[in-house]
């Protein structure tokens, strides 16, 4: 090898890179897509139906179309670059037909188990796949609509008793109430942010936390969604910690406006509660990918959040995301509350979301002290759907041990 390649050995390798990327990336994404398009439209208009030829030409139509505009509008809407109504507009309807396509890709998956069950009982084709064609179809409507309404509702309040053996008898039956994965964001929600304010005063928390994904995009762009958390009240504590959206590039940015309306953002570090003699330790870290982020001064520090404590003290943790518990347990945190999972937002995704975290919601044990309550969320990122994943706002009530 000669100096001058040991100097520049990537000068010709980079572009290759690049070249192959712009080629590689949009193959999989058209297949992708083509594969979760071409199911449900061969399974609702095709698949031995016999429609007429004027369904058949419609149905391909709208499916060509919707094919199309599925990875325009989302590489449009969500593109880095200036930010407007315009942007906006296109994440909407890429974020819409994300959530429908996936719907009627499932459920004309498990419409096979339907036509299956019509073969054994002796139901012949046309028939055997009309039943199918309109069932499907049928199912598909009603979940999207069902789902949107859920995603839109004001969350539903979750009740959990939490055991703390650590917890001083001044602090039991203290009510902390979570709020997380509001993802403000292209889709206008300022009546529903403060209809999840109303419904969080009307709780009376002792402390409330917001655990990160506030919102996609910066603090102007989404000020008037974001306004009503100011007005959410709590007698001990309202506390914050980043999400991984906000290193999407406004982390710093959120941590600095969640400080100016009140709320204590707990950037690797903690605040102590104290009721005469007992003590409650609420720590908070950075999200699981504020390292890699390349945001200076970010990246989970459980040591450094907890410095300075005395280690007698029971400890209440923020952390984004539940994976992070390892940490937690590691060191000797009493209860850890997450997010990030959404509790799958449109079924089956937990089983996607299991596979990369420990818990996809509700209340878990870990070690021999550590316990973990992973919220299903208070909003929804992307598509505007829920579907068996109700949103909730959470209210845990610790109990002294």
């Amino acid at each position: 090898m000669t100096d001058r390649q040991t100097q520049h050995p990537d000068v010709s390798a980079t572009p290759h890179r690049s070249r192959s990327r712009r080629i590689v990336v949009p193959a999989v994404v058209l297949t992708v897509c083509a594969v979760l398009f071409g199911l449900p439209t061969w399974t609702v208009v095709f698949a031995d139906s016999q429609w007429g030829s004027a369904v058949q030409i419609v149905g391909t139509a709208l499916a060509v179309a919707a094919f199309l505009g599925l990875p325009i509008a989302m590489f449009l809407g969500h593109r880095p670059g200036p930010e407007g109504r315009t942007k906006d507009a296109w994440a909407r309807l890429g974020d819409v037909l994300l959530g429908l396509v996936w719907i009627a890709f499932v459920w004309s998956a498990l419409s096979l188990l339907l036509r299956l069950g019509l073969w054994f009982a002796g139901v012949d084709d046309p028939m055997r796949s009309r039943i199918v064609s309109v069932t499907t179809l049928g199912v598909v409507v009603v979940l999207a609509l069902w789902g949107h309404y859920e995603a839109m509702r004001t969350p539903r309040v979750r009740h959990t008793t939490v055991k703390i053996d650590r917890l001083g008898a001044r602090f039991d039956g203290l009510r902390v109430v979570l709020v997380t994965d509001t993802h403000f964001g292209p889709l206008d929600r300022t009546r529903w942010s403060h209809r999840l304010t109303d419904a969080v005063n009307a709780l009376e928390p002792d402390v409330l936390a917001h655990v990160g994904d506030i919102a996609d995009g910066s603090v102007d762009r989404r000020r008037e969604q974001a306004a009503p958390l100011e007005s959410m009240s709590a007698t001990s504590a309202r506390v914050y910690v980043t999400g991984n959206h906000e290193y999407f590039g406004e982390a710093q940015e959120w941590l600095d406006h969640m400080e100016s309306i009140g709320w204590n953002a707990l950037h690797n570090r903690h605040v102590v509660l104290h009721r005469g003699d007992d003590a409650l330790i609420i720590a908070g870290v950075d999200d699981a990918t504020a390292k890699g982020s390349g945001a200076p001064g970010h990246g989970a520090d459980l040591p450094r959040a907890l410095a300075g404590t005395d280690p007698s003290m029971p400890v209440l943790l923020l952390a984004h995301q539940p994976k992070q518990i390892g940490d937690a347990v590691e060191a000797g945190v009493d209860l850890q509350v997450s997010g990030h999972t959404h509790g799958g937002q449109i079924w089956p995704f937990s089983a996607l979301v299991r596979l990369d975290q420990p818990v996809v919601h509700g209340l878990s044990s870990h070690g021999t002290r550590t316990q973990l309550y992973t919220s299903r969320g208070s909003g929804f990122w992307g598509p505007p759907f829920r579907v068996f994943a109700p949103s909730e706002i959470s209210v845990l009530t610790l109990v002294a041990g």
